[in-house]
């Protein structure tokens, strides 16, 4: 029965995870779901104990389009990180569906790390993945995200703008929420803000575009 179990949640994990990335990558997802430490629900949270987590996957969602597939995503999630020299074994593509799943993992040094990893030539499925940390409380993570949105990779961010209008205007608030809240003294003006710099960019691609 435990056997049982254990599958049934793991299946209900991986079918979860699945609908956060277009079809096309289910096949390199499943290789990914390999290597994923599913079975390990002792988790090390913020007050540095280890506990053991029911439910691996927040209830909570993100819904997104996505060159019109409906994606939903995870807002956080408490999976272990895998074996590295089993990731070692994934392609370059399969690595990056790795780190985009650990971009909503709760811990925002693990997110860090992994926003450092995904590579320089990433494709637009990165997209809903890095965005959302830009309406999030970490600071330390929009330079990173500065310098991965750039002249190879602004048109994939100003298309998902396009495609997401009411996800981006609620990413927008969550961001100006957060600068309100946490850094509007070391930042008196918005606008002197990373992340309200980094939307207004994108922005202003999209309206470019709108005029090519």
């Amino acid at each position: 029965m435990l056997k049982i179990f254990k599958r049934n949640i793991k299946s209900k994990y991986q079918e979860r995870l699945k609908k956060s990335f277009p079809k096309e990558l289910y096949s390199d997802l499943n290789e990914v779901f390999k290597i994923l430490p599913f079975d390990n629900n002792q988790v090390r949270l913020r007050d540095g104990q280890t506990h053991k987590v029911d439910n691996l996957i927040h209830e909570s969602e993100l819904n997104i389009k996505f060159n019109n597939e409906n994606l939903i995503i995870p807002y956080r999630l408490y999976f272990n990180e895998p074996n590295p020299e089993l990731e070692k074994s994934l392609t370059d593509k399969q690595k990056d569906i790795l780190n985009c799943i650990y971009l909503r993992h709760h811990n925002g040094y693990l997110r860090e790390k992994r926003l450092n990893l995904i590579s320089a030539s990433s494709e637009n499925w990165t997209v809903p993945f890095i965005i959302q940390l830009v309406g999030e409380y970490v600071y330390e993570l929009l330079p990173i995200i500065d310098k991965k949105i750039n002249e190879n990779t602004l048109d994939y961010y100003a298309q998902f703008r396009d495609e997401n209008p009411r996800y981006w205007q609620q990413t927008e608030s969550r961001m100006i929420s957060y600068w309100n809240a946490y850094y509007r003294y070391q930042f008196p003006k918005l606008k002197e803000y990373l992340g309200f710099e980094i939307m207004n960019r994108i922005k202003k691609q999209t309206h470019k575009n709108c005029y090519e």
